[in-house]
């Protein structure tokens, strides 16, 4: 699954005349909190999101001095500060290093893109032009779209047992050689021996998730040396 699977494709976005008030009411309206900023081709110049928005009204910190003592203290960093607190305009306040991602890009780097980068949405971009965006709900969402495997009411023994061995082989360390599945009627016995209790809780999970499989028994014995966790 990539992003052009899960993507949100109609995007609200501002220009970097846009005002400030003008792109808080587009937030509230749409229940965004975030939007990308384009220019006159609709390429990506920005993004504005509330983050940039909360200097504004967290207020001042400490009491106001004279204007004629803070002559003698004003830094780069305070002027560029008094920009995002007061600019009129996304141009002002836009954070322009955007990081994005293609529309190919797959949903668990963008999942581990959003969580090194402690940002909550990333745009979608094809051919230098924005064609989407991702955010935390949308993967989300994509975790809730994630497919079931069914099994047909009128699966035959051998096709459910193939189905009970191909969920039980994406087990990470858990050899399907070792294990004899058994199915019978409505019901399913696994036996065999693993590793480690982890491995027999994901055993239990992956057969969890086949729909149709019926009343299941887990038989798991430990690997000698594995039976204290060791």
């Amino acid at each position: 699954m990539n992003a052009s699977d899960i993507m949100t494709k109609t995007v609200i976005s501002g220009r970097p005349d846009t005002t400030v008030g003008q792109a808080v009411e587009l937030m509230s309206q749409h229940h965004i909190s975030a939007i990308p900023v384009l220019d006159d081709k609709k390429r990506i110049v920005g993004i504005v999101s509330e983050g940039d928005l909360m200097p504004r009204v967290e207020g001042e910190k400490g009491q106001s001095r004279s204007w004629w003592l803070s002559l003698f203290s004003v830094s780069q960093a305070n002027a560029k500060g008094f920009v995002l607190k007061h600019g009129q305009y996304l141009r002002d306040i836009m954070t322009t290093q955007v990081i994005t991602v293609s529309p190919d890009t797959p949903v668990g780097k963008i999942a581990r893109l959003l969580e090194k980068r402690h940002i909550k949405r990333v745009p979608v971009i094809d051919d230098g032009e924005l064609v989407g965006i991702v955010s935390r709900a949308n993967l989300l969402q994509a975790i809730a779209a994630q497919p079931v495997v069914h099994i047909r009411a009128d699966a035959d023994l051998d096709e459910k047992r193939d189905i009970v061995l191909g969920a039980l082989a994406k087990v990470p360390g858990l050899n399907p050689v070792h294990l004899n599945v058994i199915v019978a009627d409505n019901r399913v016995d696994v036996w065999g021996i693993v590793n480690s209790k982890d491995e027999e809780d994901a055993a239990r999970v992956a057969l969890e998730a086949i729909d149709g499989i019926g009343e299941v028994s887990i038989n798991l014995g430990r690997v000698p040396g594995y039976a204290w966790g060791i």
